[in-house]
């Protein structure tokens, strides 16, 4: 991979951060696409001289794609966000498919989620799904990937439920039956290196990325309390309830819960029984046991000596 060219949209986010690493590691070189590029500036300790560079470029904005795509091998778009979906999931992913197209890029990896559907009746599956048929429609090789709930040191997701047990004795569980299969943030790395390597074998097919393990809403949350030495007390929610906390507030700055994401939690966030995974790119799935204790270690009362509180 030495002689090849990746450019790498929300290389600097939290997912990309390990995308990146591993396309430096695997030899190539990476051209890092972001709205503000200094913020991925950190990722040049990962990089031999000349291996890392960095472009503005803003996916809404399809003149700024120009230079990010010119003379890249592979493209990798990662760029999704939980508001303006329509304009990034759809909109966004649509330019970034014609701009590797005009370019005569060869291979298009595209971010994508489990539960991605248009007909979903959450806006976020909906504008996934719809982002799908946009990029094939421009790239019609273009290699999709739906990850399960992602997790990794920096991510929004275990860190999130740790502080909140944290915070507080008692704590309610919103979609407590609802099925996840976290992934690793550095199995999906590796993941895409495996891809931009070997583009021929995987052109045009989707791949769903999940964990080992597959744990319901609940059993996540007394995982984290169990790790992080805190003895809590957890509450379901009932159903009427928390859609009616999700109509009624969900729309305020901090609520606990958008109506939206109640609606994702609807259904289960996990690989289906014939999907190509992790396995199919020589990827093995590391479990939440093997790295999550290591960061989790900020949660507990005295740090890694800490009683359980």
């Amino acid at each position: 991979m030495t002689d090849t060219l990746v450019t790498v949209f929300g290389g600097g986010g939290f997912v990309g951060r390990y995308v990146v690493e591993a396309l430096l590691r695997s030899g190539a070189r990476v051209r890092v696409a972001e709205r503000r590029p200094k913020n991925a500036y950190y990722l040049k300790a990962q990089a031999n001289l000349g291996q890392i560079t960095y472009v503005a470029a803003d996916i809404t904005r399809p003149q700024t794609l120009v230079a990010a795509v010119a003379g890249a091998d592979a493209v990798v778009n990662l760029v999704g966000s939980f508001a303006d979906m329509q304009r990034i999931h759809v909109e966004g992913a649509r330019h970034v498919a014609e701009a590797a197209a005009r370019a005569g890029v060869k291979t298009l990896i595209h971010m994508s989620a489990i539960g991605a559907d248009a007909e979903s009746p959450s806006a976020y599956g909906r504008t996934k799904g719809e982002g799908e048929a946009a990029v094939r429609a421009a790239f019609a090789k273009a290699i999709l990937l739906r990850p399960s709930i992602i997790f990794g040191r920096e991510d929004a997701f275990i860190n999130r439920f740790a502080a909140l047990i944290r915070a507080f004795p008692i704590i309610p569980v919103i979609g407590g039956k609802t099925k996840f299969q976290p992934v690793f943030a550095g199995d999906v790395g590796h993941a895409v290196a495996a891809l931009v390597a070997n583009p021929a074998a995987h052109a045009g097919k989707v791949f769903e990325l999940g964990g080992p393990q597959v744990l319901s809403m609940r059993e996540i949350n007394e995982w984290i309390a169990a790790k992080t030495g805190r003895s809590r007390f957890f509450i379901d929610v009932p159903d009427f309830a928390a859609a009616a906390l999700a109509t009624l507030t969900g729309w305020l700055p901090g609520a606990p819960i958008t109506r939206d994401q109640w609606l994702m939690l609807q259904s289960d966030n996990v690989v289906s029984a014939k999907g190509k995974g992790l396995s199919a790119l020589g990827v093995v799935a590391t479990p939440l046991d093997a790295v999550a204790p290591g960061w989790l270690l900020i949660y507990r009362r005295h740090g890694r000596f800490g009683a359980a509180a």
